[in-house]
């Protein structure tokens, strides 16, 4: 069964000074359980892509589908994870954290502090879940917005950009650390990024898109298993698909080769 299943999608952007035509047609799907990564140049509508698929704007044209049911509201059942983590500075970092279990009134409170502080140890900041997001370095509040995203176990998650402020090592640390809480938890994942090591350290699937409006210029399945160590990217079968990739934006002009 396909999570997300989209056929000829577009999306248009109407202004007086005249239309934008940002995405489309494009048609993909993403199976249950799967981690896609889309990459592609700026403003080829890689995060409205994203937004469209979570229900935040509307397509055009073409059918957006979400666990067999047409998409034409936010969907509930999604974690998002932005470039800027969004945290609340007025709130601690577990509070943070249950923001979601406060707004769906179904949640058990007490299961979810629980969860909320199991994650935050996950993730490797259990130790300032008292503390407040202006009082950590970026990488721990995209930890701690990671966590957020994953409280009320979604079915997918949505990641838009989520490392790109981060330094290099950072970044790689948190790749690794990303990797770690998907394992096991079964969540179909859709990962916008312009880093092509990231895209396919991360993933198990990687879509390519064309400038602005934004297509499918190919989809390359990643065979590695899982866990992965970042040495990974020293094999020559991760280089070689890299490689694949980074040939069609030198095609493109987006890199010089």
């Amino acid at each position: 069964m396909h999570a997300v299943a989209l056929s000829k999608v577009e999306k248009t952007y109407f202004a007086g000074q005249g239309d934008v035509h940002a995405l489309g047609p494009l048609s993909l799907a993403i199976p249950t359980g799967q981690t896609l990564a889309v990459v592609g140049p700026s403003g080829c509508g890689k995060s409205t892509l994203l937004r469209i698929i979570a229900g935040l704007d509307d397509a055009t044209g073409g059918s957006v589908r979400v666990a067999d049911r047409d998409v034409n509201a936010p969907i509930p059942d999604v974690g998002i994870v932005f470039q800027r983590d969004l945290l609340l500075d007025w709130r601690n970092v577990i509070d943070n954290v249950m923001l979601p279990a406060e707004l769906n009134k179904r949640t058990d409170r007490q299961t979810a502090r629980a969860r909320a502080q199991a994650l935050l140890e996950r993730l490797g900041v259990a130790e300032f879940a008292d503390r407040y997001p202006w009082e950590l370095s970026g990488g721990m509040r995209q930890r701690v917005a990671i966590a957020r995203a994953m409280l009320c176990r979604p079915s997918m998650l949505f990641l838009d950009e989520p490392f790109s402020a981060l330094d290099a090592l950072t970044r790689d640390q948190m790749n690794v650390i990303l990797q770690g809480v998907q394992a096991g938890q079964g969540v179909t994942t859709l990962l916008i990024t312009h880093s092509i090591q990231e895209a396919v350290f991360l993933s198990d699937r990687v879509v390519v898109m064309s400038a602005r409006p934004g297509t499918v210029l190919d989809d390359i399945e990643v065979p590695f298993p899982r866990p992965r160590r970042l040495s990974l990217r020293e094999d020559p079968e991760f280089v070689d698909i890299a490689r694949r990739i980074r040939v069609h934006f030198e095609r493109a002009g987006v890199l010089v080769g």
